[in-house]
């Protein structure tokens, strides 16, 4: 039997993945763990029990070894993506709304949009219930200009008429928009301020991450702009402007240049990478972590020019609750040691 012949009717998620050239024999499972985000190993291993992962176009088991050029194919079960497009009663923190657009304040924790693994509790879902008739994106997502990851806090504008999303969509894409970001980053970066340029695609080894590629057949430019506000001997609160909006990309570019966010797990900013060996001091960055559970990156400020009356409005946001107290930790550490 062929995969072109599986019955696929109620198979809503296809991913194909092709193990790179330096992939060593690595279980089917553990790779898609890799490669899939929100997947959990006993999901993953029911789909191969029911015959649902091939590789090179054959089913194998969990067990499988993925080798170099492998191409592997797992399909899940879950509702269409419309069926994920259903209005909850989730609170919404607005900061400015009118007749064709809103500009909220995402929590940490809230994903944007249903997805694998987040099929409710979005903001999306959010949005549905508080707003009718919002005009959908280039990718059937109502209302959504641009998103932030989950666990990043901060400013997204939301069109809520065709107009405004195609006027608002167009300055993301001329990047006549602006955003910045506060972040705190591990390490004492040697210049006040600086540039990152460099591609930004999916790694070649973990498809959950992006790299940077000095190739410029990889990925797509992304260029960030950054400045230090604290020094703080161990980790550094800086401010990031974004040129460009790949995904992951200040926290791409940040582990590029050695200075990974603050507690990111995916990025390898949840390991102690600045400091001394002493027991207090793990502890105390132990305890910042639990402070912070999430990687230091909160979407501060937001500007562009307004659909219809065309002035250009900025808004700002507070650091949330959970930064600040990790950031006056770090200040009270720093200062006692001083």
């Amino acid at each position: 039997m062929s995969l072109d012949s599986l019955d696929t009717d109620s198979l809503h998620e296809h991913y194909s993945f092709e193990a790179s050239k330096g992939q060593e024999p690595l279980r089917v499972d553990k790779f898609l763990m890799n490669f899939i985000e929100n997947a959990t190993r006993n999901k993953i291993q029911a789909a191969a029990k029911e015959g649902n992962i091939w590789v090179n176009q054959k089913p194998v088991k969990s067990n499988y070894k993925v080798k170099a050029g492998d191409k592997v194919q797992v399909m899940f079960e879950h509702p269409p993506y419309e069926n994920l497009l259903v209005p909850e009663d989730i609170p919404l923190n607005i900061v400015y709304e009118d007749e064709v657009l809103l500009v909220v304040n995402k929590p940490a924790g809230m994903v944007v949009h249903p997805g694998h693994g987040n099929y409710s509790g979005t903001l999306v879902n959010a949005l549905l219930y508080h707003f009718k008739d919002l005009p959908l994106n280039s990718d059937s997502r109502p209302g959504l200009v641009h998103r932030i990851d989950k666990d990043t806090s901060g400013l997204l504008v939301v069109a809520k008429t065709a107009e405004a999303m195609t006027h608002l969509s167009r300055q993301f894409f001329d990047k006549t928009s602006t955003r910045e970001y506060i972040a705190l980053a591990w390490g004492v970066f040697s210049e006040a301020s600086g540039t990152i340029e460099g591609h930004i695609g999916r790694s070649l080894k973990n498809r959950l991450q992006m790299d940077v590629f000095e190739d410029e057949s990889f990925g797509k430019p992304a260029i960030t702009h950054y400045k230090v506000l604290e020094d703080l001997r161990y980790v550094s609160l800086i401010q990031c402007q974004l040129e460009t909006g790949r995904t992951h990309q200040i926290r791409a570019h940040m582990k590029h240049i050695g200075h990974p966010l603050f507690n990111d797990e995916r990025y390898g900013g949840d390991k102690i990478l600045k400091g001394t060996t002493f027991t207090k001091y793990k502890q105390f960055v132990d305890n910042c972590f639990k402070l912070l559970p999430r990687q230091a990156l909160h979407a501060k400020t937001l500007g562009f020019e307004h659909p219809i009356t065309k002035k250009v409005l900025t808004f700002n946001t507070d650091l949330p609750e959970d930064f600040t107290a990790c950031l006056e930790k770090w200040r009270a550490y720093v200062g006692a040691i001083e």
